[in-house]
């Protein structure tokens, strides 16, 4: 009897979990991925602010699945479903089949129809974005050291984020850190005081998603480090000059954009229903409806929980529903029962705020400030994927701390140090490309 195909798109934590679940089972399984690599994305912003190095938290792809003989990994970008045929449509021209598809292409930064903000504040989703960012918090720094232009340092010097969720609040308070100890110290013409980082978010409050009392205190941390948060203050434009912020105009050369996502284009390959984010409605077993063989996991599916809200885009979830899908097609392989639904176990949430500071809310367990730290640390070692990571990543958290120092700080271009403009993102080669 041949073996049953199954192909899952997308390599982030579910597709991970899934293909690590049909490991070793009589089933053939295709994992496509645009890039190379598995990406450690709670970790990118770290990356972004000279912290870490790419490869600290990215690992090949490949090498993770070297020891799993029914697996085939394919560097491809999947263009589209063909749900009749049963076939995976992809950019090199190739039609995959499948018996069972699973689809974990993750999500996007939307820019809430403005689209065309994206010119001037970058993103960050992958490790070109983490690269772009950083160099341009880099560029900042060397193109003020030269100018004899007030107006044009003032630029220079503030950094604004916008967007007050987890990653909005861990890229604040990393590029504060960054620009207030490791940049300051090491710049004779730049004027410490005359730094300026700030944190704008439309609505009420940022961490919107924790308890009352930890969102009081991250915006106090961040405060002390120095930090401008700006609530109920939505974003009206962004140019190359700067941002409109309700009646408020602000000069910045450093824009960064984290205050929303939409699910990447899954929906529109199977012409399915979508949530309002565009994400794929999906049953309690995370199939998609009518369509049995065809699952969603991650942050491109909307699972209604068991409060009756969409469970959140976070890494444990797409792991989780990763795992159970993978056992669920295993099931549907063997002619099993497989009535179970889907049920997440909530581990928690937390947000790092710069050095020794943090927020975890485990439920009846909420921690805040240097515990929170240490548990928020250790809890993203032990999420890395490989040893090497692991080690990497604490040797250099460990020289941070005591040193307040940032190892990665390259420019790995050739800038004029006063240039109008930082580069765009086309013209940076991320490292190990060059």
């Amino acid at each position: 009897m041949k073996r049953k195909q199954v192909v899952i798109v997308g390599a982030g934590f579910g597709g991970l979990a899934a293909a690590k679940a049909l490991s070793g089972r009589d089933v053939t399984v295709t994992l496509i991925d645009r890039t190379n690599h598995h990406l450690f994305q709670p970790l990118l912003y770290q990356v972004a602010t000279a912290a870490l190095a790419p490869s600290d938290i990215a690992t090949a792809t490949r090498t993770l699945m070297a020891g799993h003989g029914n697996v085939t990994t394919l560097l491809d970008d999947v263009t589209g479903v063909d749900d009749t045929t049963r076939e995976v449509l992809t950019a090199s021209g190739e039609r995959i089949p499948y018996d069972y598809l699973v689809l974990a292409t993750g999500c996007s930064y939307s820019f809430f129809g403005n689209d065309e903000w994206a010119e001037h504040a970058p993103v960050l989703k992958t490790l070109a974005d983490a690269l772009s960012i950083r160099e341009r918090l880099l560029d900042a720094f060397e193109r003020a050291e030269r100018s004899v232009d007030a107006s044009e340092i003032a630029s220079l010097l503030t950094f604004v984020v916008v967007g007050g969720g987890p990653t909005g609040v861990e890229m604040a308070g990393a590029i504060a850190e960054l620009a207030k100890t490791a940049l300051a110290r090491d710049f004779r013409n730049i004027d410490s005081n005359a730094l300026r980082i700030m944190l704008v978010e439309a609505g009420p409050t940022i961490l919107s998603a924790f308890p009352d009392n930890l969102p009081r205190y991250a915006a106090g941390a961040l405060t002390r480090l120095g930090v401008e948060v700006m609530l109920g203050a939505p974003v009206r434009s962004i140019d190359a000059d700067g941002l409109q912020v309700g009646d408020t105009r602000i000069d910045a050369a450093t824009v960064i954009w984290a205050a929303g996502t939409r699910a990447n284009e899954a929906a529109a390959w199977l012409h399915a229903d979508a949530a309002r984010n565009g994400a794929l409605r999906v049953l309690p077993d995370c199939s998609v409806e009518d369509k049995p063989h065809v699952f969603a996991i991650g942050d491109v599916a909307s699972f209604i929980g068991s409060d009756g809200k969409p469970l959140p885009g976070l890494a444990p979830v797409a792991k989780q529903q990763g795992r159970y899908v993978g056992d669920l097609i295993w099931f549907k392989v063997q002619g099993r029962r497989t009535s179970a639904p889907f049920q997440y176990r909530n581990w928690g949430s937390m947000a790092v705020i710069g050095r020794s500071h943090a927020v975890a809310d485990f439920g009846t367990i909420r921690l805040r400030g240097f515990v929170a730290w240490l548990s928020w640390s250790l809890v993203h070692l032990m999420l890395l994927v490989d040893f090497r990571s692991r080690l990497t990543v604490y040797v250099n958290w460990a020289w941070s701390w005591f040193t307040r120092g940032r190892g990665v700080r390259l420019l790995t271009r050739a800038t004029h140090p006063l240039a109008a403009k930082p580069a765009s993102a086309s013209n940076l080669i991320p490292e190990g490309h060059k």
